[in-house]
């Protein structure tokens, strides 16, 4: 795994604009990190990187927000089995061609690709984060 040492939030964001540009249609991405840690930050930079305008905003209520079908953000924090998140129609997305971002995808391990990309996001301190991918 590769490393980065963001210093802000706005370092956070615009490497994952960067990040954003290396993933193709269909890929599935794995953000790890605690409460806190920044996955949501994350994602808003992958969103921006994919040219997407509208706001990203955790999904913690809605399971996962739909980007104009270019990104489908998940947050599985609620999901207590895997059989809850294909009642939900969740691993329907992870073959429309869009790019899938999932927040604590333990919960739904059973149901991901065989191929997947991961970012782990340790926080350092209030602002610093060791992002590793």
């Amino acid at each position: 795994m590769h490393s980065f040492l963001s210093k802000s939030r706005e370092q956070t964001e615009e490497f994952a604009a960067q990040y954003a540009k290396t993933l193709r249609a269909g890929d599935v991405v794995l953000l790890d990190g605690d409460m806190g840690a920044g996955k949501t930050v994350f994602a808003k930079g992958v969103a921006r990187g994919l040219g997407i305008e509208e706001e990203v905003t955790s999904p913690t209520y809605a399971y996962m927000n739909d980007y104009d079908g270019k990104l489908f953000h998940y947050d599985c924090y609620r999901i207590e089995t895997p059989e809850q998140a294909e009642r939900l129609g969740l691993t329907d997305y992870f073959d429309m061609g869009g790019i899938c971002l999932v927040e604590w995808a333990q919960n739904i391990a059973p149901l991901l690709p065989k191929d997947v990309k991961r970012i782990q996001i340790k926080k350092i301190n209030e602002n610093e984060r060791e992002i590793l991918f």
